[in-house]
């Protein structure tokens, strides 16, 4: 059976893994979508979603500057229990996602921070784009969506490749620490300051009720 990324989606979205234990779940499962849930369980990748609902309030804010301070980064990192942000994993990950957020130039955190404004502009612009070099006019939308995916690949840091690693995203990256500590974590915010530059991007999730 062929696994779609819609199917990958949904699957992503019921159990927070990552794409690609995800897709190899839903093999496993020929398609089978409650089959790839148990999958996933009996793999102990799906904590992640049973997590989702709990308090993140401990972790750390991580601080990196590079090339002799010409660019400094700060990222929030969240977790629920003062034991696990000290753990060298999880000071390890809030490191990680400082160069993340150095090397990449994120501007959002996850797809939900995007004004519909930001968006509204990209498609704009992909679709003066697509006019100018005389695309026919029935695949146009089908060109602006593959331009907005590949925007919030680019700009949200969830879903960034990894440097380190551009066979998984960021989320996926995340979603391993989860895993591994069984408790939820979340960034909550960051800001990144280059040297000269007349504005830097800073994204904060919002509170928490």
């Amino acid at each position: 059976m062929e696994i779609t990324t819609e199917m990958i989606k949904e699957l992503r979205e019921a159990t927070g893994c990552g794409i690609l234990d995800c897709r190899a779940a839903l093999r496993d499962a020929d398609g089978d979508f409650e089959k790839a849930v148990d999958v996933l369980r009996e793999k102990g990748l799906a904590k992640a979603a049973k997590r989702a609902s709990r308090e993140a309030s401990e972790g750390i804010i991580e601080i990196y500057s590079h090339g002799e301070g010409r660019m400094a980064v700060m990222v929030e990192v969240n977790c629920e229990t003062d034991f696990a942000s000290r753990s060298p994993d999880f000071l390890e990950l809030a490191h990680e996602l400082a160069l993340q957020v150095a090397a990449a130039n994120p501007l959002y955190i996850t797809e939900e921070d995007i004004l519909q404004a930001d968006l509204d502009r990209e498609a704009r612009i992909a679709t003066a784009r697509a006019k100018d070099e005389n695309k026919p006019e029935h695949i146009i939308p089908k060109i602006v969506e593959g331009f907005l995916k590949k925007y919030k690949e680019q700009t949200v840091l969830m879903n960034q490749a990894y440097v380190r690693d551009d066979s998984i995203t960021v989320q996926d990256l995340i979603n391993q620490l989860v895993s591994k500590l069984g408790e939820k974590i979340i960034v909550r915010r960051f800001v990144r300051w280059e040297l000269g530059s007349a504005s830097d991007p800073g994204q904060e999730t919002p509170e928490e009720d």
